[in-house]
């Protein structure tokens, strides 16, 4: 894989033909849409399931459930299960986890910075697209 004209071995270990490689499948479990939310929430303080399903917002039970257990297998969540009645389950960061949350906040948060620029660039962009199908 080339990037701007030049091979790069960093970009290349992310593609092996079809198969999806470790590295790319994790970053894949950090950078989706759920698992930044709860990368992000769990950096403030350990969550119980519920408080972080209400944190996070329009997340079914089963997304964030599977979210949670695919973090949890890449060692970025641990889950702590108090045998107690009722049961009480709490969720929270693990070293590689808030390394992790550290970067995804870092591009959510130049995300925000440049959201300014992101729209200038779609509106010169859609009305280019716009004036190119009618013209």
């Amino acid at each position: 894989m080339t990037v701007s004209g030049v091979e790069s071995a960093t970009a290349s270990k992310y593609y092996v033909g079809e198969q999806m490689c470790p590295h790319r499948l994790v970053l894949e479990h950090v950078t989706s849409r759920w698992g930044v939310l709860v990368l992000i929430q769990l950096q403030e303080r350990p969550f119980r399931f519920s408080e972080l399903r209400r944190a996070i917002g329009r997340v079914s039970e089963k997304m964030l459930t599977q979210t949670l257990q695919i973090l949890e297998r890449d060692g970025l969540v641990h889950r702590d299960a108090k045998p107690v009645i009722p049961p009480r389950v709490d969720y929270s960061l693990t070293d590689l986890g808030r390394e992790a949350a550290e970067q995804v906040r870092a591009l959510a948060l130049w995300t925000e910075q440049r959201m300014g620029e992101v729209q200038k660039a779609r509106e010169v962009y859609d009305a280019r697209k716009g004036g190119s199908e009618q013209g």
